[in-house]
């Protein structure tokens, strides 16, 4: 029996492709696959470092697109829910997957199964919840911009809602827990991240954010950004975090409702 390995990734979700890759590939007996900011060493397994390739993580993401389409949606929202022990969860889901004749028959009675599509199903949630509660307010340099919390990771998930709904402004989200927003010039959305290191962070952190059906907006935002060019701090942001552009018009396509 091999002596069993923890992969450690990026925490790009093109990084755990990968990772699920050189695990197929090398015949690897997974003992977990974890994030390089997080990764323990494990008692009785070695660690295996996985550096990202697009190439290697589109070929597993097309892997499972074409056993399933709502597989790719499941794993792909899950991934985003930032659930501890997700990713060998996932990995579990994947090989179960590809086992089967036809991805569309999975076992549901499984509790890996299971798990993996409530979780994305509960990343489904937010997106919708996001995508119906923004709230913008234009600055001072003629830029829309809305500050959200959201529970999971769905900025990337929502982007599409956006662009379609508000193609003729200029518009910014910022997730305040994440660190990263998304920001629209008219042309194309880009990841960015905003230089805010005179703001205080903890002034905004709110857990229960929409009450009666409203987000309720911290006043120090409020004040801060009709007052400040947001342009000036924009900062563009290597796209490593999430799934390459031209892999988002596969989820959207579908419109899946995980």
């Amino acid at each position: 029996m091999n002596a069993s390995t923890t992969l450690v990734y990026d925490g790009s979700f093109n990084g755990f492709l990968t990772a699920v890759f050189v695990a197929f590939d090398e015949k690897i007996n997974v003992a977990d696959i974890q994030k390089n900011n997080q990764s323990q060493n494990g008692l009785f397994s070695e660690t295996e470092t996985v550096f990202t390739n697009v190439e290697k993580a589109k070929r597993v993401w097309n892997g499972i697109r074409n056993k399933s389409h709502n597989a790719i949606s499941n794993v792909y929202f899950a991934f985003l829910s930032e659930a501890e022990g997700v990713e060998m969860m996932l990995y579990n889901y994947i090989q179960k997957l590809m086992r089967t004749k036809n991805g569309k028959y999975l076992d549901y009675s499984d509790s890996t199964v299971l798990h993996i599509a409530q979780l994305a199903k509960k990343v489904g949630r937010e997106k919708h919840r996001m995508e119906a509660f923004v709230r913008f307010q234009l600055t001072k340099d003629e830029i829309y911009f809305a500050n959200i919390e959201p529970d999971f990771d769905v900025l990337p998930l929502i982007s599409k809602h956006f662009r379609d709904r508000y193609a003729d402004q200029k518009w910014l989200i910022y997730d305040v827990r994440r660190k990263y927003g998304i920001y629209y010039d008219l042309d194309h959305v880009e990841m960015v991240s905003l230089n805010l290191k005179d703001i205080h962070h903890n002034k905004t952190v709110k857990s229960d954010a929409f009450t009666n059906e409203e987000y309720e907006y911290q006043t120090l935002w409020n004040d801060y950004f009709k007052s400040t060019n947001i342009a000036s701090r924009i900062n563009p942001k290597l796209h490593k975090q999430h799934v390459p552009k031209r892999y988002w018009k596969y989820l959207s396509e579908k419109k899946v409702t995980a």
